[in-house]
Parts: structure tokens; C-alpha cells; sequence
């Protein structure tokens, strides 16, 4: 680092943000330099937006398509700056009212925007596919803009007149209502019971304590949480199975109307994944599905119980404490994350450590700042990130993972023009995660044996709930949407059977199926968003991948690996990851990931000595 201070500055929920040194915040003058800049940026803005709007009608030829599309670009790269610059600072203390009303005004431009270009890609579907082929060969201009027009042809099938599109938009806020209903109603309305701890001490089970209290020693405070969060959604089951249903029948009529045979087919085409790759991924998690049952096992002998419930799942084998062993200042965490990703090159490394020191960064929490943790890509200045740093190894980790974003977007955008430089949701934790899997392996390397169990233990908790858990969601998910497509409603009892043997077939003959796990579909957020979770799984298994070939010295792995954070948004996900060396088309990478969770659990069985 090229300023070390290892003494952390004064932090916490409670400190003011100036009492946090410019040192340890983002640089969002490298957006703007002062507020005068910005509001300046937005009258250039505005001054465009009836130029913009004057091209509505005259997309005829190859120049006037051309004209629109750059204009377009030109925009939307100075409404990113535009809505960022206010944004990051908002996050950063949320109680500035001031910086409110800025993200305020920025919002409304991108509503303004939104609706001024909204007539571009109706007239290029007016203009059909021979036509911008032609346009393609006349204007050499226009091959900036290839990939993008072969991707809108490719769904333009299932895109209907601009009077009809419109209707639709304008029932968003009505068809959505199941998924408002539910999230008020979990999220608002529902009772929670009170509960007891091991001690006998009284408290309240909700969703935002659950998680935590299933990692809790006291085993006690576990069953009352899992039996208190899951009775009270078992009161509500058929409420919630008709607010799933409502949810599943809204996405199968979009999907329907839009000319595909289901909702499956629907949600997969915007990515342009097949079919085939969802069923096999399911497919190949179930040929895997041993090692899974050998892990349940030994969570069971390990903590020596004569049964071991849904509520142990969670609870680390390894010991508390030795999380403080990997304590380190924030500057040391950088070094230790640099040190690890030294395979990935010379160069990425150098623009690691830019991240690191010139800027990028929102270290520590103060009052206000936003929780959690993310990377805000802005293309033509730097990614940005939010940190609430605490020196423990999550932590460590979290700022791999966020910087394996930053990087991505970073190289994508140094790579590729704005409109192939956005990178797809599908392709999005694959850089993140493999950061975090070349920061385990080499702080593995160093670990004591007890280190080294709680590493494991973190791994295979990572594997057993992004991959196998994802997979297992995805599964229920498909015999959802297929009931709805064979005209069937879902009732409780059904999903509540369904759930239930899902649980014995992933968990195996170890897990004692308690009747409230029969709830736990009812209370899963992602449901109401159909298809998507398949992509952690996914993703997961594409860093793995990457991460072997990296460690093993494959021929080539790191350059391919380069060109993948380079290629951004310029081809088909698949594409890019193929030519980058993992092809999700066949099982290979979902097989390596799970071939490396049965190889880190017998060194794991071997430590604790069983």
C-alpha cells in the first residue's frame, strides 16, 4: 500500500461522517469536481432531450438510426454520471437531505429519459430484419451497434406493437400485486411469537433475526426460532399459496401473450440460455447428490446429536473465536487480498491497487451510511465501492468479492464501448466469486488447523446454500410454473408435500424432517421473481471453475480468464464464458464445483478427525 495505516480510524453506527478521514471515503469529486459541475451536466442534459425526442418518427434510414443510437449512448452515459454522483453520496449519509433532493432530480431525468427514447425500438421492429441488415452493410458506423440489433431481432418475435407494449406497462402496477401483498404481509403484518433462549429468556423471533440466531450455539434458541418463524407462516399457508400462485399465473400470462410456450421459456430468453442448461444443472446436482448426504452425516456425528434437525444446519463446526485470528487493519486486508490475487497478473493487479488507493473505496461504517456491501460500476470515470469494514475474515472477503465486480466492470469499460460494456446479471457474481475462491485457497496455504477448519466450514456452507440449496429452489420453482402451465392451481397441502420430499431427497436419510420445514417454500422472496436463482448456482460453479483452471496453471487460463472480464456485454453470456473455457452447456463446471466440495470435505472429515 502506498499509505499504511494500521491504526483504524474512530467508526461505528454512531460517528459522524466528517469524523471519517477523506483517506477512507470514495472520491466522488472524480464524477464531478463540485456540485456547480453536475448541475451544469444536467442543463446539458435537458438541452438534448427535445433533439432526442425530435428523431421520433424519422428512424429511415441507416444515418438517422445511427444518429438516434449515439445520441442515445451519449445520454445515457451522462445520466449514470448524473444519477451516481448523488447517489454514492446519499449512501454514504443517508440523512443529507440536501443530497435527497439532488437523487431526487437526477431520478426524475432518468423517468424523463426513459420515456423520451422509448420510441426507438418500436420503429426498428417496424423496420424489420432485412432492413437493419442492410443498414448494417451501409453504415460502417453502425457494426458498433451489431450485437446489440442481433439481440433485439433474435426477441423481436415476442415483441408486439407499441401501442400493446404500452397497455401492458401500464398494468405493471396491477398484475404485480401478489408480489406486493406478500412482501407487506411477511414483511409488515405478520405475528411473530415470542420465544425462549437456552437460559429461558424471552424474545422475538422475525426474519431479520432468524439467520442469525440459526448460527447460535445455544441449540434451544435454534429450534424456538425455526418452529416460531415457520408456525407463524404455517398460519398463513393458504394465503401464501395464493399469493404464489397469483405471482406464477401474472408471469405465465405475460409470457403467454408474448408468444412463449411458458414462463420458463419467457425468462430464460432474455439471456438467451436454453432449456436444456436449467434441466441439466438440475440433472447434475442430483447425480451429486452423495457428498451432500455425507456432509449432513457428519455435521450429525460431529456434534454428536441423536438427531439432527433443520435448525442445526447452520451451526458452524468450526469455533467462534477463531474468526478474531484473522483480525487485520483494512490496509493489511488489502495486502492479504493483493497477496492472493497475484495468479490473476501483473496488470490486474496494478489496477487492484488503483482501487485500493486512489479512491474507489467507502471503508468504514459512520451514522447514515448505507449497510452492507456493493461495487457501482460508472463508465468513463472508475467503479466505486461501499465497505462497512470490520477486521474479521467475512470481511476480508467481502472486499475480494466487491472488487472482483469493480475489476470486471473496470476492464469491461476500458474494453468495449458503452453499449457492449454492461456485463448480463447471469455472468455477474462469476469475477466476485472468484476472487473469494483464490483468497481461500491461498489463505489456506497459511492457515493453523484450526484456521483451516473454520475455512472449510465456510466453503462448504457456501457450496451447500449457493449450489445445492439454489438448484433445490430452482427444482420447486420449475413444478410450480409447470402446474400453472397445465392449467392446475397451487394449493398448500400440494406445495407443502412437494417440499417436504425435496428436503429428504437433497438433505438425505441424516436430517430429521421436523412437520414446520413443511412452510419454508411460503417464505422465500425470490419465488416472485421466477427463474432467477438458478444463476447463483450457476455463477457459483463458473468462478469454481475458473479458479481450478487458474491454480492448476491450465495453458492460457488466466489470459481466457482476462478476456471474459474484458468482453463485458459484447456477446451471449454462454458465448463469452465458452470462449473463456467454461461451457455451463455441459456439466463440467456444476461437476467440478461439486467434485471440490467432496475433496475439501474429506480434508475437513480428516481434521476433525473423523
Amino acid at each position: 500500500m502506498s499509505e499504511k495505516i494500521i491504526n483504524a480510524p474512530e467508526h461505528g453506527s454512531n460517528t459522524p461522517r466528517e469524523a471519517i478521514p477523506v483517506a477512507y471515503k470514495w472520491h466522488t469529486q472524480d464524477i464531478y469536481s463540485t456540485e456547480a459541475d453536475w448541475e451544469k451536466e444536467c442543463a446539458s442534459f435537458k438541452e438534448k432531450l427535445p433533439i432526442l425526442q425530435s428523431l421520433q418518427g424519422k428512424l429511415k434510414t441507416a444515418k438517422e438510426l445511427l444518429q438516434a443510437l449515439q445520441l442515445q449512448d451519449e445520454m445515457a452515459m451522462q445520466l449514470d454520471k448524473i444519477y451516481a454522483y448523488p447517489a454514492l453520496q446519499k449512501d454514504g449519509d443517508s440523512a443529507n437531505q440536501h443530497i435527497q433532493g439532488l437523487v431526487g432530480i437526477a431520478a426524475s431525468l432518468a423517468a424523463t429519459f426513459s420515456a423520451s427514447n422509448s420510441f426507438i425500438e418500436p420503429e426498428m421492429l417496424a423496420l424489420g430484419k432485412e432492413t437493419l441488415d442492410a443498414f448494417l452493410q451501409e453504415e460502417p458506423a453502425l457494426q458498433e451497434y451489431a450485437f446489440y440489433i442481433e439481440n433485439f431481432l433474435r426477441i423481436s418475435e415476442h415483441i408486439l406493437s407499441a401501442d400493446k407494449e404500452a397497455m401492458f406497462a401500464k398494468g405493471h402496477l396491477a398484475t404485480c400485486a401478489s408480489s406486493n401483498i406478500f412482501s407487506t404481509l411477511t414483511n409488515a403484518d405478520m405475528e411473530f411469537p415470542k420465544i425462549k433462549d437456552g437460559q429461558g429468556n424471552e424474545t422475538t423471533i422475525s426474519n431479520g433475526n432468524y439467520m442469525l440466531n440459526m448460527t447460535s450455539p445455544d441449540r434451544e434458541l435454534r429450534k424456538n426460532s425455526f418452529i416460531g418463524l415457520h408456525s407463524a407462516y404455517g398460519k398463513l399457508r393458504n394465503t401464501l399459496a395464493a399469493t404464489l400462485t397469483g405471482s406464477a399465473q401474472t408471469a405465465y400470462y405475460y409470457a403467454n401473450v408474448h408468444n412463449y410456450k411458458d414462463t420458463l421459456e419467457s425468462c430464460l430468453a432474455e439471456d438467451n440460455i436454453p432449456a436444456s442448461l436449467y434441466d441439466g444443472l438440475i440433472d447434475t446436482v442430483h447425480a451429486n447428490l452423495e457428498p451432500l448426504h455425507e456432509y449432513v452425516q457428519l455435521k450429525k456425528d460431529v456434534l454428536g446429536y441423536d438427531e439432527l434437525h433443520y435448525y442445526d444446519l447452520y451451526y458452524p463446526l468450526s469455533k467462534p473465536e477463531v474468526s478474531d485470528s484473522f483480525s487485520c487493519s483494512f490496509e493489511e486486508a488489502c495486502e492479504k487480498v493483493e497477496a492472493a490475487l497475484q495468479p490473476l497478473g501483473e496488470n490486474y493487479l496494478k489496477v487492484l491497487h488503483k482501487g485500493f488507493t486512489e479512491g474507489w473505496i467507502d471503508v468504514y461504517e459512520n451514522k447514515g451510511k448505507r449497510s452492507g456491501a456493493y461495487s457501482w460500476g460508472v463508465y468513463g470515470v472508475h467503479p466505486f465501492v461501499l465497505l462497512n469494514y470490520q477486521p474479521r475474515y467475512s470481511s476480508i472477503s467481502t472486499i475480494a468479492h466487491e472488487l472482483g465486480h469493480s475489476l470486471h466492470s473496470y476492464f469491461s469499460a476500458e474494453n468495449q464501448p458503452y453499449i457492449k460494456s454492461e456485463y448480463t446479471i447471469f455472468c455477474a457474481e462469476v469475477a466476485s466469486t472468484t476472487n473469494e475462491n483464490l483468497l481461500l485457497e491461498h489463505t489456506l496455504k497459511t492457515a493453523t488447523p484450526e484456521q483451516k477448519i473454520f475455512l472449510l466450514n465456510q466453503f462448504l456452507e457456501q457450496v451447500r446454500t449457493t449450489v445445492y440449496r439454489q438448484v433445490q429452489f430452482a427444482e420447486f420453482e420449475k413444478f410450480v410454473h409447470n402446474e400453472i402451465t397445465e392449467g392446475r392451481s397451487l394449493q398448500a397441502e400440494v406445495l407443502e408435500n412437494y417440499w417436504l420430499d425435496s428436503n429428504r431427497r437433497y438433505y438425505g436419510e441424516a436430517l430429521t424432517i421436523d412437520k414446520e420445514l413443511a412452510h419454508e417454500w411460503s417464505r422465500i422472496p425470490h419465488y416472485y421473481t421466477p427463474f432467477y436463482v438458478y444463476k447463483y448456482a450457476t455463477g457459483y460453479s463458473a468462478a469454481t471453475a475458473f479458479a481450478a483452471a487458474i491454480l492448476s496453471g491450465k495453458p492460457e487460463a488466466v489470459e481466457k480468464y482476462l478476456g471474459f472480464l474484458k468482453a463485458g456485454g459484447s456477446d451471449y453470456s454462454l458465448n463469452i464464458l465458452k470462449n473463456a473455457g467454461v461451457d455451463l452447456n455441459t456439466p463440467q463446471p456444476v461437476t467440478v464445483t461439486l467434485n471440490k466440495f467432496a475433496e475439501k470435505l474429506a480434508e475437513f472429515k480428516k481434521l476433525l478427525g473423523k
